[in-house]
């Protein structure tokens, strides 16, 4: 049993503050000319090769002069702050299967693609269909306009690629899930083991089509030295709407309301503006993502979009068993069920690179 007396505090880059961050910008990397060049030449080649997204590797498109800049950012997103937003695309200039096909590239050397639901879609997108509001229970948080609370995506890495910002609004807030657990055992470390423990996540609000209603996951794992975070009170709260969940009780309700209080103080988070090209790679075990409310162009064609990977990570991370929900994430090679096909998943990158329009 894990006792409070057993825990300490998490140290090294992981363990931040935004207020100090948005000082430093050195979370920012600048794609060279030369960079930029080779990307755009393997993206023209990929979308006239138009391989199967299941398959294809990284192997297939080489990388030369971009080679040290994603060691660079795999290290960032493993062992240092947790993640690094990469700067300098032209996607202006480009068509959404080009801007697609270049991050996909990228996304295969940063990683192995994992399926985002289960259609079996590789390549996601976060484009309002919807004006519903995310406490309607249909909601789909990338497929509305609302604010969405701090959360942790289904994979060891998810990235986001602007291809159009909004009107107004929709910044990409992080924060470091070290630094809410080390405030959480500075605080009230009788409360702090909890967080250890099993909670009963709602999978069919993440994912209209999930296969159960629940999965089961701790908050943090501690695992061979290695802190790791998943986090998303929302989704533990709903998961009481299901009559075969166990009802949370009074000490657990506390340390999940203490958690999203310290989340939210201000200087916590660090806030970012997209521009169009820009990429964002995130570790899900080391930070937290939100959005704020954003109004969108009335245009479709203008609309805010970003294109959404989720990767596996080649060196995997020490996590205690069935940690999140990677447990529950598909392959990219095969469907869940391997006699109901493949779906209706898009395989190619000039169809991925389009949203579906649902409502």
């Amino acid at each position: 049993m894990t006792t409070s007396a057993t825990l300490s505090p998490v140290t090294g880059p992981a363990a931040w503050r935004g207020d100090e961050l948005l000082t430093l910008k050195n979370w920012i990397y600048h794609l060279s000319e030369a960079q930029i060049a080779e990307l755009e030449t393997l993206g023209h080649r990929f979308v006239e090769d138009d391989p199967d997204l299941r398959f294809v590797k990284a192997a297939d498109y080489p990388v030369d002069a971009c080679a040290h800049a994603i060691d660079a950012w795999c290290q960032d997103v493993d062992d240092g702050r947790g993640f690094v937003l990469v700067r300098g695309l032209r996607t202006h200039l480009y068509s959404d299967a080009l801007s697609a096909a270049i991050y996909y590239i990228l996304g295969l050397h940063m990683g192995d693609p994992i399926r985002q639901n289960e259609l079996g879609d590789l390549l996601d997108h976060v484009y309002a269909t919807s004006d519903k509001t995310l406490d309607d229970p249909d909601a789909l948080s990338s497929k509305i306009r609302d604010v969405l609370p701090f959360h942790s995506d289904s994979s060891d890495v998810v990235a986001l690629m602007c291809l159009r910002p909004s009107l107004d609004g929709g910044a990409s807030c992080l924060v470091s899930g070290a630094q809410i657990y080390n405030e959480i055992l500075k605080r009230r470390p009788d409360l702090a083991p909890l967080l250890l423990e099993p909670f009963h996540w709602d999978w069919r609000r993440q994912d209209h089509n999930a296969p159960a209603n629940t999965y089961v996951s701790p908050i943090v794992s501690l695992a061979d030295g290695t802190f790791s975070m998943y986090a998303g009170s929302l989704y533990i709260f709903t998961a009481q709407d299901y009559p075969e969940v166990p009802r949370l009780t009074p000490q657990q309700i506390e340390v999940l309301n203490l958690f999203e209080a310290i989340t939210y103080e201000p200087g916590m988070s660090l806030a970012m503006d997209f521009r169009p090209g820009d990429i964002q790679w995130l570790s899900n075990y080391a930070a937290l993502h939100s959005r704020t409310r954003f109004t969108d162009f009335a245009e479709p064609q203008r609309r805010r979009h970003l294109l959404r990977l989720w990767l596996r990570r080649s060196s995997p991370r020490s996590l205690i068993p069935g940690f999140g929900k990677n447990g529950v994430v598909q392959e990219r090679y095969q469907p869940r069920d391997q006699t109901s096909g493949d779906g209706r998943g898009n395989f190619r990158i000039a169809v991925a690179a389009v949203p579906r329009i649902e409502a």
